[in-house]
């Protein structure tokens, strides 16, 4: 069985950010493996481990930088990596970079790909599924559980408010991955040395996919600071009281 776990590098979200026309300032950061796909890498690499005869590859998008998010993965047990060599990537669409994945899945004829539920930065959520149907794979978006059984996949997604549904379905297929999953594992010392030795390709981004953007990113900025909360203490019956004043006093809720 052939796997592709899909890796972005992101911004470590204690840096200290600064704008920069319709993007972060990316120069002065500290970088780090996008949490997501974190265990999108683990639910890989623990299928590869369970059929034994699997190839896995990481591939990731960017600058020359990235790479070492891609050695992470390596040395917590994918195969070899291809890098998407492309030095704008903070300007492409999610169309564009989905392109990207797609074009490279569908020359190698991957029969799974796991991907993050969203990067930490741009947050959109979007690359995993337009992927999936540009490939004209099934798509289940965040994966809380998987089960790969005789060819056969089970899983669990979450919802909103809580509640989880049970999805099954076959390869090929395209997962996105949230918290809970699985844990992560520590990628150990001699890991760490073995990965300096797989295979690491760069292609540049234009010999994949040249696919127009299909949307644009007209401003970014800070959110608005709010005013201060009013904390009220006494005892309950007089807090009432005061709540109520000051509903109708500084408030329309009691017009």
């Amino acid at each position: 069985m052939k796997i592709l776990v899909c890796i972005k590098q992101v911004p470590d979200m204690e840096s200290k950010f600064t704008l920069q026309e319709r993007w972060y300032d990316t120069h002065d950061l500290a970088w780090r493996l996008n949490e997501y796909d974190e265990y999108a890498i683990e639910q890989a690499v623990a299928v590869k481990e369970q059929l034994g005869d699997s190839d896995l590859t990481v591939l990731s998008i960017g600058p020359a930088r990235v790479k070492e998010a891609m050695k992470k993965a390596l040395a917590m047990g994918c195969d070899r990596g291809l890098h998407i060599e492309d030095n704008e990537v903070e300007q492409r669409d999610p169309q564009q970079i989905a392109a990207l994945i797609a074009a490279h899945a569908r020359d190698n004829h991957y029969d799974l790909i796991f991907c993050g539920m969203q990067s930490q930065d741009r947050a959109s959520a979007q690359v995993g599924v337009i992927t999936a149907e540009k490939l004209g794979f099934p798509c289940v978006t965040t994966i809380v559980d998987f089960h790969l059984q005789d060819g056969s996949i089970t899983v669990k997604r979450e919802l909103e408010g809580g509640l989880k549904a049970r999805v099954s379905l076959s390869p090929p297929a395209l997962f996105t991955c949230q918290l809970g999953l699985n844990t992560p594992r520590y990628p150990t010392l001699p890991n760490i040395m073995k990965a300096k030795k797989k295979e690491m390709i760069t292609v540049p981004a234009a010999e994949i996919s040249q696919e127009a953007a299909v949307q644009e990113t007209m401003d970014i900025y800070f959110p608005e600071k709010k005013g201060g909360g009013l904390i009220l203490e006494g005892d309950a019956g007089e807090l009432a009281d005061r709540l109520l004043r000051i509903l109708k006093e500084q408030t329309t809720v009691m017009g």
